[in-house]
């Protein structure tokens, strides 16, 4: 019996230092493990002790880096252990196998978008006629999928992503407000639905997930168990599932926490598929 984990990454297993919520003395902070530069300067971490959790979980379920980022700006992160075999970027719009985006499954994708919801250019032109120049630091467009801002959000108006919410829903698309970024997504653009896909080439009999923003529920929900952290959207809004534990912790402690509840799952599955085989031959010696 194998195991499919499949997880977020930002302010889910990583942290920048912005979001590391390191709240104890210092004398008490955990120690830290930097697993992405930017520019030549370090940018994400996680806890050491998580890192060697995730490197022991990478070596012993099918673990796969689950990002609405860019391919590019995954290709950043240096995460402990063995490299996966897979990934999944661009909030599924791309399937790395290997580490190079499979061209089949990218065509499927835009396929499903060109079918199903508005064209990108009427949402970034919204984006752009409607983001404030006092609060808007940039506007990207990522891997011609979707579309998101970047912003100062201290003088981001209280109305705007529920305004912005409103206008994206009847045209198919969904909106998140992560950190500094806003997120306009056409709904058929799933994590869940590539993470449907390595599970059937890999044939994984369990799906473990984990993620803190509102692009991450139908990950979560399309799991067999699932694990958010105490901060992010989802917590805000205390989103829940009967399959969804929240663990208390916050920040980077958080993280470290979601792997330690992934690996121990991960190893319960493990021992009862070892158990049964060992029935079975068992029985088949008898």
């Amino acid at each position: 019996m194998s195991v499919l984990v499949a997880s977020d990454l930002d302010r889910t297993l990583i942290y920048s230092a912005a979001a590391l919520g390191l709240e104890m003395p210092d004398a008490e902070a955990p120690r830290l493990l930097c697993v992405e530069t930017y520019e030549g300067k370090p940018l994400s971490y996680l806890t050491e002790t998580a890192a060697g959790l995730l490197a022991e979980l990478v070596r012993t379920s099918v673990f796969v880096p689950t990002t609405t980022r860019t391919v590019e700006q995954y290709r950043r992160i240096r995460l402990p252990g063995p490299a996966s075999r897979f990934a999944i970027c661009a909030n599924g719009g791309q399937l790395l196998v290997n580490g190079e985006p499979d061209a089949d499954w990218h065509q499927r994708v835009r396929g499903a978008l060109d079918d199903g919801c508005a064209p990108l250019e009427e949402v970034r032109a919204h984006l752009s006629a409607t983001a404030g120049p006092a609060w808007l630091l940039k506007e990207r467009v990522a891997e011609e999928l979707f579309a998101y801002l970047v912003v100062r959000r201290e003088l981001l108006p209280e109305g705007y992503v529920k305004e912005l919410t409103q206008w994206a829903d009847p045209r198919g698309w969904t909106v998140s407000l992560q950190g500094r970024k806003i997120y306009a997504v056409p709904k058929p653009l799933t994590k869940s639905a590539a993470v449907a896909e390595i599970k059937s080439r890999t044939g994984a009999d369990e799906v473990l997930a984990a993620g803190d923003s509102l692009l991450d529920t139908d990950l979560l929900l399309a799991a067999d168990r699932a694990w958010r952290p105490g901060h992010g959207e989802l917590a805000d809004i205390g989103w829940s599932a009967p399959q969804l534990t929240v663990v208390e912790e916050k920040g980077v402690a958080a993280g470290e926490a979601i792997v330690r509840a992934l690996g121990e799952r991960s190893s319960v599955t493990w021992a009862r598929a070892r158990s049964q085989i060992i029935r079975a031959v068992s029985r088949g010696r008898d």
